[in-house]
């Protein structure tokens, strides 16, 4: 080893060491520090939320990446969090349920509905029903797509409704009770002489 080689590693051992008692300092004076800090934040705390803000502000693309990142590094940390808040504040949660809900009865209640009407919303209430119900299919979207487009009654070839509650017209879809496999799309008065 040269001596330009040795006076390097003895300058490395040197910041290491440096930064060895660093590491030691902080953790001796641990509470010493957090401490300040916190009296810190405390004294500062207006400021410092509005200087957050402004930052968050002009580096919306830069935070959204960052909070992405940290989200999918710590996914299972995260999971872990809210799961055991929500055990441990069960009671509070349901409270700030209810008051939302209170709150914005009306607007929720039609906002249900619009999506309870829509296409996407519909397709949703039918395919869960049909699980619900034991009907066993490799591709829902494929059977729900020819239950949507069969307007007679596989059976009897009465003209079918879709209706919240059902009539002798309703559109049902007819499956075997004992495999769950997928027969026919049948009026509600078929499916119920069938089973």
């Amino acid at each position: 080893m040269n001596e330009i080689e040795l006076l390097e590693t003895i300058k490395q051992l040197k910041k290491e060491k440096h930064n060895w008692q660093k590491k030691i300092n902080y953790i001796k004076n641990k509470e010493k520090i957090l401490d300040q800090q916190k009296e810190y934040y405390e004294k500062n705390k207006e400021k410092y939320k509005e200087d957050r803000k402004i930052y968050r502000e002009n580096n919306k693309e830069k935070e959204a990446e960052r909070n992405k990142k940290y989200r999918e590094n710590n996914r299972k940390k995260l999971k872990e969090a809210n799961k055991k808040y929500r055990e441990n504040n069960k009671e509070k949660i349901r409270k700030t349920h209810k008051v939302y809900y209170q709150k914005n009865k009306e607007k929720l209640n039609k906002n249900s509905k619009e999506y309870r009407l829509s296409f996407i919303g519909y397709k949703a209430e039918r395919v869960s029903d049909w699980k619900k119900r034991g009907v066993i299919s490799n591709n829902f979207d494929k059977l729900f797509e020819l239950y949507f487009n069969t307007t007679n009654c596989e059976n009897c070839n009465v003209l079918l409704t879709r209706d919240r509650y059902n009539k002798s017209s309703t559109k049902c879809l007819d499956h075997d009770h004992k495999n769950g496999e997928f027969r026919n799309v049948l009026c509600q008065t078929c499916n119920v002489r069938r089973k």
